[in-house]
């Protein structure tokens, strides 16, 4: 391992859809933020290939999950096909809102759009790779409370 390297920590986040999904690789750095490598939206239907494309390259350390509706079923199919591959489980309570607001935030409305208020506004496009950011945070954050408190 590298100088540095151990203070890093990499994860693959997920928030599973029926037709399309959220995808996101992340990288914590010791007393930093989140830095987010990849974020995508993908279809279901690709999962397994999207998953080992992100895994090749990236190599996170394992795969965060929301537990939402269609987890179970994303998570069956992981696991055939990726026997080994670490999951942890985040709840997904309220992601959704959150990621329109990081929507906006990311890409503020511009013209007269700009004048109505953004919680007013639907985004004109999907923010599930928002939700698996926030889910990959959500994660990372309470890894490292954890961290803090075995420290104390």
């Amino acid at each position: 391992m590298m100088q540095g390297e151990k203070d890093r920590r990499r994860i693959a986040a997920l928030d599973p859809g029926r037709e399309k999904c959220g995808f996101a690789v992340l990288e914590r750095a010791a007393g930093g933020a989140p830095r987010v490598l990849l974020q995508r939206v993908i279809e279901t239907r690709a999962l397994e290939r999207e998953v080992k494309e992100a895994f090749t390259a990236l190599s996170p350390a394992l795969l965060v999950m929301g537990n939402g509706t269609t987890s179970k079923e994303a998570r069956a199919r992981l696991a055939r096909a990726f026997p080994a591959l670490p999951v942890a489980v985040v709840d997904e309570y309220r992601t959704t809102d959150l990621a329109r607001w990081e929507y906006w935030r990311a890409h503020p409305p511009r013209g007269l759009r700009r004048l109505l208020p953004t919680s007013m506004q639907v985004p004109p496009v999907p923010v599930d790779d928002f939700v698996a950011v926030i889910l990959g945070t959500r994660f990372l954050a309470r890894e490292a409370q954890e961290e803090r408190g075995t420290k104390l």
